[in-house]
């Protein structure tokens, strides 16, 4: 990871590089700074002096992926009404009906967030002593489901 400087040592390193009898290249090189970082902080600090050199704050962005607060409200008010739906079901029935995507895991998250989970229904599935469809080669293998007894 790359290492912050405060603006303090920036600077520090600005006179360096300025007082050096070495050239700008070399006095970095001795220092370990990438050229690029450096005029990068030196325009910074042509242009607005000593501020210039404080750390931007990063701006918080528009997560890419974030579904808006208002689709998660439908999705609770769909599930309201759609109680014997599973998340899978409600994720389906939303996109159908709102024609907005959302998974089964946001759903199930969404959902989960406001406590609307019930424990899930197990469907018990007991194997069987043999397969009932049987493979005839190697590369079926991966095919092979359940047999209900």
């Amino acid at each position: 990871p790359r290492m912050r400087y405060p603006a303090s040592e920036k600077l520090e390193i600005i006179r360096l590089v300025e007082e050096s009898h070495l050239s700008a290249r070399l006095t970095l090189a001795k220092l370990g700074i990438p050229r690029t970082t450096f005029y990068r902080w030196y325009d910074r600090y042509l242009q607005r002096g000593e501020a210039g050199l404080q750390d931007q704050s990063p701006k918080p962005k528009q997560v890419w992926n974030r579904i808006p607060t208002e689709i998660k409200a439908d999705v609770i008010k769909l599930a309201l009404q759609e109680t014997e739906l599973s998340p899978r079901e409600l994720a389906v029935t939303f996109t159908d009906q709102k024609r907005y995507f959302v998974s089964e895991s946001t759903v199930y998250r969404t959902l989960k967030a406001h406590d609307l989970i019930t424990s899930p229904a197990f469907i018990v599935i007991k194997a069987a002593n043999e397969f009932k469809d049987k493979t005839t080669a190697t590369n079926q293998l991966w095919q092979t489901d359940f047999t209900y007894p």
